[in-house]
């Protein structure tokens, strides 16, 4: 064989064998797309399912494709994939309640909602909430929605009445469960989620801010007054703790000539929040009466305070006070469980340094610490400190069960759990 023949059969050789290493290439290519898209289309079948057999299902069917713990936790953390065939415009819903309840609702989406992209939310609550039951074709929103649309965020307006005040169970489960059915139809920003209230909807802010706080960025009470959470008559008669606070802020407007809620019933309160360092700023209006009429020129400083305070979905530090553990118990990544003594409310302030976390409680007998990847670091071992004790020093492992119930609880793509550590404490 000549020369000449030899070098194109080694040229052809090697022709070939690039070709069939670009075969393989892309074989792998479409195999990992594939998975890929199998992977998002088992998140997105468990995120769109409410609780019950199905979920269930799919949280085999989760497990079972995702080859490691670690894989599967990306997976949630990518999240589903949006459909671009939803309604938009004012979009009216109802939820039912465990007991049978109807709960009207409405969400005001962008024209130009797009799937890819993750939109703000704002939920509003009326005033009013002693009037009967809405009818069908009643609008929540005095004088109409037009007002509260917005091109780029999603706005929920749902609705309170003489038996379901914005401060009692129904609703403290209510809205919980209408953010969910938004995030699974809708593509939101876990972290940019506020809560707005006029007047008795300026009451129910402050009660989620001091009962419920973990799924919002902030708060924003208008001519409200915490002061009506104390009162049984209200339909509240609670005990406020100023601790539970502290991790939101809060932007508050009342008016100076206001003949329910005036700057001076609200004065004490403010004074409150200044000793207990509450993140707050107080707008008094002067002349103002118990309408919104300051809106306009309040309007650019209202979202510039939502741009600047996103929420921090897995913060350092919590204060916790609880009085209940079947309800109104978590903080983010703490939940107390258990109290010493039903006469006191249970408190705890946790505070996170690298892989430790130390405990400050009082009238605490149980309680749960949810540890995130994005938080912890899961390759070294996690310390627990509780009034000057450790309760716990160990591995930690990626639990897959832990983040798929913990996901379906809260659906939130930024927030994700993977461990459980559940502590009894030693009462003091």
């Amino acid at each position: 064989m000549s020369l000449h023949h030899t070098f194109y059969l080694r040229v052809g050789s090697e022709f070939f064998k690039g070709l069939m290493f670009i075969g393989i290439f892309a074989s792998l290519v479409n195999y990992a797309v594939a998975q890929e898209k199998n992977s998002q289309d088992l998140v997105t079948a468990f995120w769109k399912s409410p609780s019950g057999e199905q979920q269930d299902k799919n949280i085999e069917a989760l497990i079972s494709a995702s080859p490691d713990a670690l894989t599967l936790y990306r997976w949630l953390q990518r999240g589903p994939k949006f459909s671009v065939d939803v309604e938009t415009g004012v979009v009216e819903r109802v939820r039912i309640n465990k007991s049978g309840l109807e709960m009207p609702y409405v969400m005001l989406i962008p024209p130009s909602y797009k799937p890819t992209k993750s939109y703000p939310v704002e939920f509003i609550l009326h005033g009013g909430v002693g009037r009967k039951k809405w009818q069908d074709g009643d609008v929540f929103w005095r004088g109409g929605y037009d007002s509260l649309k917005h091109p780029d965020k999603i706005v929920v307006v749902p609705a309170a009445w003489n038996n379901a005040y914005w401060w009692q169970l129904e609703q403290a489960e209510n809205l919980p469960e209408i953010l969910k059915a938004v995030k699974r139809e809708y593509n939101v920003d876990d972290n940019r989620v506020s809560l707005t209230g006029v007047s008795d909807g300026g009451t129910g802010a402050y009660f989620f801010a001091f009962k419920q706080p973990t799924p919002w960025s902030a708060f924003f009470p208008f001519i409200g007054n915490a002061a009506v959470l104390r009162n049984p008559q209200s339909g509240g008669g609670y005990r406020l703790y100023f601790e539970n606070l502290r991790n939101k802020p809060l932007f508050i407007v009342n008016g100076e000539k206001d003949p329910l809620y005036p700057v001076s019933s609200v004065a004490p309160f403010m004074k409150v929040l200044v000793d207990a360092g509450v993140e707050h700023e107080f707008v008094p209006i002067p002349g103002g009466g118990h309408n919104l009429n300051w809106m306009p020129s309040q309007a650019a400083a209202i979202q510039s305070f939502k741009e600047k305070n996103p929420r921090v979905p897995l913060p350092d530090s919590i204060q916790w006070v609880a009085d209940r553990t079947d309800i109104y118990n978590r903080n983010h990544w703490l939940r107390i469980d258990s109290r010493a003594g039903f006469d006191s409310p249970a408190v705890v302030a946790a505070k996170r340094d690298s892989n430790r976390i130390v405990l400050d409680t009082v009238g605490v007998d149980a309680l749960t610490l949810l540890i995130s990847p994005d938080q912890f670091d899961f390759g070294r071992p996690l310390e627990v400190i509780a009034d000057g004790e450790r309760v716990f020093e160990g591995e930690l492992t990626l639990d897959e069960f832990v983040m798929l119930d913990w996901m379906a609880i809260d659906l939130d793509r930024s927030m994700l759990f993977a461990a459980e550590l559940n502590l009894k404490i030693k009462p003091r």
